[in-house]
């Protein structure tokens, strides 16, 4: 009985998480992208039959409700329809039972599919479709596989590449962004470091011994979110303006490179938020914008008349309401020293630097009774 509950606890239904705005887009991708499908195809085909094959429905379940799994990827859909009309027609001819047919031709297809790396559940329709679609389907013989197998994945492809890049937050075809060390050496990034590693993410995947459709790379980058959301929660939310510096030394974008100069080495800083009159921010000038390097390899100041023609321009920036949770992929991953800290009307409040980080950890893990060694 105590093994039999939790395996009739799998045929309960499970929560889809999807917001209902994804929801709606999954819907109308689906409806705009066999349309236009169906519509290129019968320009193509004209009165030719078959001109659509029903496969192509469940293929647009993937391509719009789940663009990124790796299942629904260009390559997926096109290869894996391809290959499985091409299995599907050759079992057709060469076994006389339609039943025994179809049957081999899906299994002989999901074993090419997996051969190929294009692992696309609609293909198995597809090579059933090839063996059992009728007399139209036989008479096409490898034809088939072209048209309309082919051409109706490849416009389906082309509608969701369209359709996914417009209307999603995330490009199509999906690729997980890479994870790694910004200085391109071999060591893990900081975060990386005591947190789980590749090899522990794909040494787990290994030991649960099923096929996930989801990406490794995927993954790794949900794991590194949850992490960060429980280390937010484990902190209690400090927030940028509990451990910002308020009383900030500032540039100006008409000031002298000389006169940025001195004041970053008059109060030991090593770079300088440059702000208007209304102290809005209008660029960030660091020691390394200052210094000129020219062909004799000797530094010098820059001779440019001011600092506007010297500073960054496009300034990352933090909120007083964010967390430090937020601040750790910033500092330790992207190689920020310091962040200026802005107000809706992107006037600068505060500065944030690694150092502000760093004691506000120390802090908090003597607030939990951690004592360091």
């Amino acid at each position: 009985m105590n093994e039999l509950l939790p395996w009739l606890r799998g045929f309960i239904p499970q929560p889809i998480l999807a917001p209902w705005r994804e929801r709606l887009v999954a819907c109308a991708g689906a409806a705009i992208g066999l349309l236009v499908t169906a519509w290129f195809s019968r320009l193509a085909f004209g009165d030719v039959n078959p001109w659509f094959i029903a496969p192509m429905g469940a293929s647009a379940v993937l391509l719009f409700a789940v663009p990124a799994s790796p299942l629904a990827q260009p390559w997926s859909i096109f290869g894996g329809n391809l290959v499985s009309a091409l299995v599907g027609v050759t079992c057709a001819m060469l076994i006389p039972d339609p039943a025994a047919a179809a049957a081999l031709a899906v299994a002989l297809a999901i074993g090419a599919m997996f051969l190929l790396r294009c692992l696309h559940p609609p293909g198995g329709a597809v090579a059933f479709t090839a063996v059992l679609g009728g007399p139209a389907v036989t008479a096409l013989g490898y034809g088939f596989a072209l048209s309309p197998v082919a051409v109706n994945s490849l416009f389906l492809v082309l509608a969701a590449l369209v359709f996914n890049n417009l209307l999603r937050h995330h490009r199509y075809p999906h690729h997980a962004q890479p994870q790694g060390n910004r200085h391109g050496t071999r060591d893990p990034s900081p975060t990386d470091r005591l947190g789980f590693t590749r090899a522990d993410l794909e040494g787990a995947i290994k030991a649960y011994d099923e096929l996930l459709d989801v990406s490794e790379g995927d993954l790794e980058e949900l794991f590194h979110d949850v992490e960060l959301r429980a280390f937010r929660r484990r902190t209690g939310g400090v927030r940028c303006a509990d451990i910002m510096s308020r009383d900030l030394v500032l540039a100006h974008p008409e000031m002298a490179p000389g006169e940025a100069w001195q004041l970053l080495n008059e109060h030991e800083l090593r770079a300088l938020p440059v702000v208007n009159d209304l102290k809005v921010l209008v660029g960030f000038i660091t020691l390394r914008d200052l210094i000129a390097q020219p062909d004799d390899k000797a530094p010098r100041l820059h001779a440019q008349q001011f600092v506007s023609d010297l500073m960054s321009r496009d300034v990352k920036v933090a909120h007083p309401e964010q967390t430090i949770a937020d601040l750790i992929p910033m500092f330790s991953d992207e190689g920020f020293h310091h962040l200026p800290v802005v107000d809706d009307l992107r006037r600068v409040v505060g500065m944030v630097t690694q150092t502000d980080l760093v004691a506000a950890l120390f802090h908090n893990k003597l607030d939990e009774g951690v004592r360091p060694a």
